[in-house]
């Protein structure tokens, strides 16, 4: 069977898997289309994708990349250097690299053949590796990790002997791709155990953000900046920690420092607004009889507890 063949036969059983070969019924190898170092600076790449599985990996500066998994969701994710992303085949995605600094890449993508030779098949280095195993298990269509300089080492090596005019050894590029899955699986299981964790700080400091800020009218691009994340990747971890969005999240902080405002002080109630960030002061009305079904006023005449007088005109 030709390798035309045989990935043509891999695309058309593609799920939602990151190695859909495992789905096939005879033993696979991995094996190497392209290879490349490439420096880019002031890059948009056009949409596009491929039948093979790509690894992009940062040397050096940063980019984003954007994956377009339907219609209505595409996905940005940046990478800096020493982290790569693991891009299924199949899977529509493009570079973008800004004008202020280059980034240097390595890219390697592969797909699968039918095994020969004397390595073991992937399906054999799964049995062995449970780690690997999990790896080509995993139910998504790309995967960014940070490398502590183990994979790129990998790839380099296997670039290097793919790139030897002669002398060149197919036992010894196997053995090195087969090295760099596994090297990526135990990166990958590591990462996992800790993402939570990790997702679980960017919100913290991201509610801290919102609370030393609120008076300001600040917006998602803000908040991610200030803890450095892609707006949506950290709108996807804040939704999932806490069930809520960022706005919803920061809608919720003004209303309470409003009511707090309106039982406890003098301020004037047209001046609430400006003191929760909320610009307009009709909004402001609307939302908060939406939080306490109340207007203002009437909540304000709802108990006596005024603590801190403000001057006549403040």
């Amino acid at each position: 069977m030709s390798l035309r063949k045989v990935g043509k036969e891999l695309s058309m059983m593609q799920t939602a898997r990151l190695f859909p070969a495992l789905l096939t019924d005879f033993p696979c190898l991995p094996q190497v289309l392209a290879y490349y170092f490439k420096q880019w600076q002031g890059f948009h790449m056009s949409f596009h994708r491929h039948d093979a599985t790509e690894i992009m990996y940062t040397i050096h500066g940063f980019c984003d990349v954007e994956i377009q998994l339907s219609a209505a969701r595409t996905d940005r994710v940046r990478l800096k250097k020493g982290e790569f992303i693991l891009l299924d085949a199949n899977v529509a995605h493009r570079l973008i690299v800004e004008d202020e600094e280059p980034c240097r890449m390595l890219n390697v993508e592969f797909r699968f053949t039918r095994h020969q030779g004397v390595t073991p098949s992937l399906q054999q280095l799964a049995a062995e590796e449970k780690q690997l195993s999990s790896l080509l298990e995993v139910q998504t269509a790309y995967l960014v990790l940070r490398d502590p300089d183990e994979v790129y080492h990998v790839m380099k090596s296997l670039v290097l002997e793919l790139d030897k005019p002669a002398g060149k050894s197919e036992t010894m590029i196997q053995l090195l791709i087969a090295q760099l899955l596994i090297r990526i699986a135990r990166l990958s299981r590591a990462t996992v155990s800790s993402s939570l964790v990790q997702s679980e700080w960017y919100v913290k400091q991201s509610m801290d953000y919102m609370h030393q800020n609120y008076d300001r009218e600040i917006q998602v691009k803000d908040i991610a900046g200030a803890v450095n994340l892609h707006p949506g990747y950290l709108q996807r971890i804040f939704k999932a920690v806490t069930d809520q969005t960022l706005m919803t999240y920061l809608t919720e902080i003004r209303m309470e420092k409003a009511q707090m405002l309106l039982l406890e002080t003098d301020i004037p109630i047209a001046d609430i607004s400006d003191y929760i960030g909320v610009g307009s002061r009709q909004y402001f009305h609307l939302l908060f009889k939406a939080h306490t079904k109340m207007t203002p006023t009437e909540y304000r005449r709802s108990m006596n507890k005024h603590t801190v007088a403000y001057p006549e005109g403040s």
